[in-house]
């Protein structure tokens, strides 16, 4: 039993020097060879002041292999890099411009469409005010004209009591 353990034991030893060797294996391949290839580069070391092109600095570790590196010991190529890049930013602001002007506009638009709609509504509610207060005063009128209607009924109804009338007969008896 004590053989299967310490076989158990290497094998799984075995297994993690492995999966490490295949974890950490391509990185390391590839640093290497990076700093091999960076050794033998076929453009000439290049004394670079990074501070004055602070929009084309290198990233670390593309130092002699990128094009601006190279390119900055040139001012007439300098010169056109800043310009072509200054004329870029030109163009994606006038874009965003255009962009933002159109926007406005819609938004522009939208407000004037809303305000419409609200005149709208307000002018329908007024309408319906209105119809309200014509109703409401009917409806009074009516209140009134009923009361004065069954006023005179009684009033009626009385003298016709006192001239000897009763409910149900149809005749007044004299």
């Amino acid at each position: 039993m004590a053989v299967r353990t310490g076989v158990l034991k290497a094998v799984l030893g075995l297994m993690a020097i492995c999966l490490a060797a295949y974890i950490v294996g391509p990185p390391l391949y590839w640093h290497l060879m990076e700093g091999l290839a960076s050794a033998s580069a076929s453009c000439p070391s290049c004394n670079c002041d990074c501070d004055a092109l602070p929009l084309l600095s290198i990233p670390q570790g593309l130092h002699n292999a990128s094009f601006a590196d190279c390119a900055k010991h040139d001012p007439d190529v300098s010169e056109d890099t800043q310009k072509n890049f200054a004329e870029l930013l030109s163009e994606e602001l006038k874009l965003r411009e255009a962009e933002a002007l159109e926007n406005q506009q819609r938004a522009d638009m939208a407000l004037l469409e809303a305000k419409k709609m609200t005149s709208q509504y307000q002018k329908e509610a007024d309408k319906c005010n209105s119809g309200m207060e014509t109703c409401e005063e009917a409806r009074e009128k009516s209140e009134a004209t009923l009361s004065a209607q069954k006023q005179l009924t009684a009033m009626w109804e009385q003298r016709a009591r006192q001239r000897g009338w009763k409910e149900g007969s149809g005749r007044a008896q004299s």
